[in-house]
């Protein structure tokens, strides 16, 4: 993955719950070589904690503006946060 540089909350809100928005976040993910999180929100946002390089971290968060086909992003607010050493990408419940 090389020398992490970026951190980032994210939370991701419209119709992004039931659409396999936190699949296809996690192969996204693995392919930039991004390490970290995304998980399902109470609200019915999807919340993600992502790790990486600048370029991946920030590719990653202009793919999540869209998201899969199926889902329909209305807005996404990002949170500059610490390294916490992430290791993978994984999904959590």
């Amino acid at each position: 993955m090389g020398v992490v540089t970026k951190a980032l909350d994210l939370r991701v809100y419209g119709g992004v719950q039931g659409v396999s928005f936190r699949y296809y976040t996690q192969r996204e993910a693995r392919r930039l070589g991004v390490n970290g999180w995304v998980r399902n929100e109470p609200d019915g946002s999807v919340a993600a904690h992502l790790e990486g390089n600048d370029a991946a971290v920030d590719e990653l968060v202009l793919w999540c503006r869209t998201g899969p086909s199926s889902a329909r992003v209305e807005r996404v607010e990002t949170s500059d946060v610490a390294v916490t050493g992430a290791t993978s990408f994984d999904v959590r419940d």
